[in-house]
């Protein structure tokens, strides 16, 4: 899932600013995506299933209008059935106000937390963990001096891997998990106006400059008082990024820790080539997240590096596809082999991960069928053994080929 926000003293198109922001994001997920603009306390939101320029066609975007902030999400669903009722941000009227919230990662003890609110009164429309972290501010806030208190105080309560928007009437607030699984950082434009996304390359799509990454456990508020930091849940757990964001999820002009993901892939593959050399004639990447790492073997390893295999830029990623079946017909028609390259050869075929074995398989078959005489299959990330409860679609060992 992708998050992005913006915020500024003057009413301007932010709406505009958002989709070109989750443009940059739609990497993390291509289920569903929306957005909400708040004008001086009114909401503007539209949402629905699909990529985003399918859901803000059709003067979808400018019907939101202008407003001084918003936030905006791409879903790639861990949890819930597909479709427009999961979409996020999701908004939500309590006796104190409104509140719009954006999550991206999992809230692992969600379930237990919404029987606990349900019990309590509270009525779900959704099954997604927005709803139940809504709910749980809502409840909070009825004692909390303000709405940052109580979102701090909600934090207590959560478990998982995850980062936040939540947009009230006055200010926006960002928030990121005590053990920072998921990166989430913030920039600011030179006309003032702050910008918060779940990677650095959205900052680069607005012409933010970047400035910081929140820390494990931070609450970051901006307003039109400033920016003020809360950092009350930081250093109360040990810091644990998802790996995944250097294998997989992260775009290769993002920064994720400091570390640029570009080159984080590229020495990923020269630790390959050191670990697992084979003599070859030419090193194949799986295209896209697997082309750096593919090219940080072919140096280390001396073996030529050349394009293999063609992706249909029109096919979205297949790990993040919802449904086996569905991942299993894309890559069907994602990738096709260039025979001029392989044919005849000894074939190093290098790939970001192997998680399900949906795609590696195909692949071989592909280059044997285009005459490659041999296919040394590597993978960038050590084996994927046990399920993910933190953002990743993931929660069964049967899902897993290794």
């Amino acid at each position: 899932m992708g998050i992005f926000g913006i915020i500024g003293n003057e009413r301007t198109k932010v709406a505009q600013s958002v989709y070109y922001g989750l443009y940059a994001l739609q990497h993390r997920g291509q289920e569903s995506c929306g957005i909400v603009v708040n004008d001086d306390g009114v909401f503007s939101s539209h949402k629905n299933t699909g990529l985003v320029d399918d859901v803000f066609s059709h003067g979808a975007l400018d019907a939101l209008g202008e407003g001084t902030m918003a936030i905006g999400h791409v879903r790639y669903g861990t949890l819930g059935t597909k479709g427009k009722t999961n979409a996020e941000p999701i908004v939500v009227n309590h006796v104190k106000g409104r509140l719009a919230i954006a999550t991206a990662g999992r809230i692992s003890n969600a379930s237990e937390l919404r029987h606990e609110l349900e019990l309590q009164g509270m009525i779900f429309h959704t099954a997604s963990d927005a709803e139940v972290v809504s709910y749980l501010i809502i409840r909070e806030r009825l004692t909390a001096p303000t709405i940052e208190d109580a979102v701090v105080r909600a934090m207590a309560r959560l478990e998982g891997g995850y980062c936040m928007l939540l947009m009230s009437p006055r200010k926006l607030i960002a928030l990121r998990d005590k053990r920072g699984m998921h990166p989430l950082c913030y920039g600011q434009r030179e006309n003032g106006e702050y910008v918060i996304a779940g990677e650095s390359c959205a900052l680069d799509s607005v012409g933010a400059t970047f400035i910081r990454e929140l820390e494990p456990g931070e609450v970051l508020v901006f307003s039109e008082d400033g920016i003020k930091s809360i950092k009350e849940h930081c250093g109360t757990a040990a810091e644990s990024l998802c790996v995944f964001e250097y294998v997989y999820t992260s775009r290769p002009d993002s920064v994720v820790s400091g570390c640029s993901v570009h080159e984080a892939r590229q020495r990923a593959g020269a630790l390959l080539a050191k670990a697992h050399p084979v003599e070859a004639d030419v090193v194949v990447g799986v295209p896209d997240s697997g082309l750096d790492a593919a090219i940080g073997y072919s140096r280390e390893s001396g073996i030529p590096y050349g394009i293999g295999l063609i992706k249909n830029k029109y096919i979205g990623r297949t790990f993040i596809a919802p449904g086996q079946d569905v991942r299993e017909d894309k890559v069907k028609i994602k990738l096709n082999p260039i025979s001029h390259t392989v044919k005849g050869k000894r074939v190093v075929l290098v790939d970001d991960s192997i998680v399900r074995g949906t795609t590696c398989a195909r692949l071989i078959k592909l280059l044997k069928n285009a005459g490659a005489v041999e296919v040394h299959l590597r993978s960038s990330a050590p084996p994927f053994l046990n399920p993910c409860y933190y953002g990743t679609d993931i929660d069964s060992k049967d899902a897993l080929i290794a």
